[in-house]
């Protein structure tokens, strides 16, 4: 066997969870992120969504909650590679950061697939 020997699951486990929770401790979208995803599943909760629809924005919160990870860990990557500034540094970041940007796009679009049409009925009972 070589030098190095992979973790069990419960230490790659708990290495998993630091991870996610220094997302959580040091990004502050990452917070808004978690917010807004509990606040739509309590809507589709409230609303009674289907379960196509449930598996459709669970995957969606998910995508911009893995999206949100993976920018953390390339501008932590990035700030240890190169730590001064650096043109081809910060534009790593933004494309980093513009991946979190087009799934939040995308869950903004399935939420108003999902959210609209009951909206409107909502409306209209009142009007």
């Amino acid at each position: 066997m070589g030098i190095y020997q992979k973790p069990g699951f419960g230490r790659s486990l708990n290495q998993a969870w630091r991870g996610l929770l220094h997302t959580w401790k040091t990004q502050k979208h990452m917070k808004l992120h978690i917010v807004t995803g509990i606040c739509v599943l309590c809507l589709a909760w409230g609303w009674q969504v289907s379960s196509v629809e449930w598996m459709t924005l669970i995957f969606a919160i998910g995508c911009v909650i893995g999206a949100e990870v993976i920018n953390t860990a390339i501008e932590i990557v990035v700030d240890l590679v190169e730590p001064k500034f650096h043109p081809l540094a910060g534009l790593a970041k933004d494309v980093a950061a513009g991946i979190v940007l087009v799934s939040a796009i995308q869950a903004i679009a399935i939420g108003i697939i999902v959210f609209l049409p009951r909206l409107f009925h909502l409306v209209s009972k009142f009007l």
